[in-house]
């Protein structure tokens, strides 16, 4: 069952990376043997930077569910995923990545993923995007509102 949705990925992709919308990456979101959301790669069609194939599938299936989080599910993926993929990997509390051709792989056809994940490991200030805090007092007015918002919904 589950070469069944790599397959179904790879076909996304292909579709995709075929119409001209991005690279070969192709993503569903499953829950309990189901489908529940697919996407591709869309950067080139929608010139959008975070319209990597996971990010759509996620999109996908937390729209179809009404629910930010994908808790119960998994993800399947053509390539490894991004740092920023996995991010929204984790933030929509996906329980397991089953992915196709590695960071290294994809290095390999021009999608060099390895800088972004070695900046990361950096310190703040070491990093090639320099980090500066700014206004945190203003910030953390906004921070204790929303702490003190009744009903709110953390995630």
């Amino acid at each position: 069952m589950k070469s069944e949705f790599m397959a179904r990925a790879v076909e996304l992709a292909r579709n995709g990376m075929r119409g001209g919308e991005g690279g070969p990456f192709g993503a569903v979101v499953v829950k309990d043997g189901e489908i529940i959301g697919e996407g591709w790669n869309r950067v080139l069609a929608t010139s959008d930077p975070t319209a990597h194939g996971e990010v759509v599938a996620i999109r996908d299936a937390c729209g179809k569910r009404s629910d930010f989080s994908l808790a119960g599910c998994e993800i399947y993926t053509t390539g490894q995923p991004c740092p920023m993929c996995l991010g929204a990997i984790h933030w929509a509390r996906i329980g397991a990545i089953y992915y196709g051709f590695s960071i290294e792989d994809a290095a390999e056809i021009g999608f060099d993923d390895r800088e972004f994940f070695r900046q990361f490991s950096l310190p703040p200030s070491e990093r090639s995007v320099p980090e500066t805090q700014l206004g945190r007092e203003l910030a953390l007015e906004l921070a204790a509102e929303y702490k003190a918002m009744p009903g709110r919904q953390n995630y």
